[in-house]
């Protein structure tokens, strides 16, 4: 079991349009700006629904002996949205939110190559 990896982008109740403020410049590769974002966005999302399931996910790993599950509890709980631990998590949460929606993107236009050509969008 990984610290956070039962995380889900798409199961948390988070706003993935602030999300998105994060995960474009971390898809375009420019991980000075996605940190900058996590910054400003991470608090906002923290207090937007990210806060229970991260605590939650905290506690299961410390539970279970995850190494640095109970340092990273310890920051959650003591500095919330503004923790480095959660800034950490929203990063992982916009590259899954990038992956999925490249992959997303992709699933779209090879659907649209196989399909016959529709006369009045000519």
């Amino acid at each position: 079991m990984s610290l956070f990896g039962d995380l889900d982008v798409d199961r948390i109740g988070i706003c993935q349009a602030c999300l998105s403020f994060v995960s474009m410049p971390l898809g375009e590769g420019d991980m000075k700006a996605a940190k900058r974002e996590a910054r400003t966005m991470t608090p906002i999302l923290w207090d937007e629904g990210l806060a229970e399931p991260t605590l939650a996910a905290a506690r299961r790993a410390a539970a279970n002996g995850v190494d640095g599950a109970h340092q990273a509890l310890d920051d959650l709980e003591c500095n919330g949205g503004r923790s480095s631990t959660a800034r950490a998590i929203v990063l992982q949460l916009a590259a899954q939110q990038d992956r999925r929606g490249r992959a997303r993107y992709r699933l779209i236009v090879e659907a649209r190559e196989q399909m016959p050509p529709v006369p009045e969008w000519d």
